[in-house]
């Protein structure tokens, strides 16, 4: 687990504009850990983690393109069912909100990074570090109401 730089990059909403930045990005050889694309009424959003980030920051500059830069944890997981659920429950129990989360796909030896943007990224550190390999009791639901059709 570490701590990694975030640029989430706001991109005009018309075709080749996410082309060109991640072409320009393999031109300099930055290799990408893991990116999301969403889109807004008003621009598409770009977020990404990348191998050299002081780098990728110069290449976004160079493009004009608006951009912000976020503290994120980069969190390596197992590929396998559970693993994303037990790093959720570990942080739910002492009540730190994921704001929002996505992962790589296809990692080196079977696993993949998942990028978290914590309400408290210090204490998030923290537990992940000490209930690394602790399976977290379950919690039990403040509501646990029936939805019937």
């Amino acid at each position: 687990m570490q701590t990694r730089k975030q640029l989430t990059v706001f991109l005009e909403n018309k075709p080749s504009r996410l082309a060109q930045v991640l072409s320009e990005l393999a031109r300099n050889k930055i290799n990408i850990v893991a990116l999301s694309v969403m889109d807004r009424h008003e621009a598409g959003v770009l977020r990404l983690v990348t191998e050299d980030e002081a780098q990728t920051t110069k290449v976004v500059q160079g493009l004009n393109a608006p951009f912000t830069e976020s503290d994120v944890l980069a969190i390596e997981l197992r590929n396998q069912p559970g693993a994303l659920a037990h790093l959720c429950e570990t942080l739910a129990t002492e009540h730190v909100s994921i704001d929002y989360a996505y992962c790589s796909s296809g990692g080196r030896n079977g696993k993949v990074f998942g990028i978290f943007k914590v309400s408290n990224l210090e204490k998030a550190q923290r537990l992940l570090a000490a209930n690394n390999h602790k399976r977290p009791e379950k919690r039990t639901l403040r509501d646990q109401r029936t939805y019937r059709r």
